[in-house]
């Protein structure tokens, strides 16, 4: 498994970044968490990249809009 650094970029009662969460708990992935909605620095960052809403992942430098399971796992190289 990738050794990339995660970081998830969430809000207050998100059901999409529960899930992430999760899928992260499952596979013991260590990951850094953000509250875009105390953080406008980030959120922005988030919207320069493509995305409009959360949960954001970021992997390593490649940021992936929502919870898309498939393009986590490929990023990160979990098989499945």
């Amino acid at each position: 498994m990738s050794s990339k650094r995660v970081v998830l970029f969430t809000a207050p009662n998100c059901h999409w970044c529960t899930k992430a969460k999760a899928f992260f708990k499952k596979y013991e992935i260590k990951y850094r968490t953000i509250d875009i909605s105390k953080d406008e620095r980030a959120r922005k960052d988030c919207e320069r990249n493509g995305c409009k809403g959360v949960p954001v992942v970021m992997i390593g430098g490649r940021y992936i809009c929502g919870f898309d399971e498939a393009k986590i796992r490929q990023t990160m190289g979990i098989k499945g």
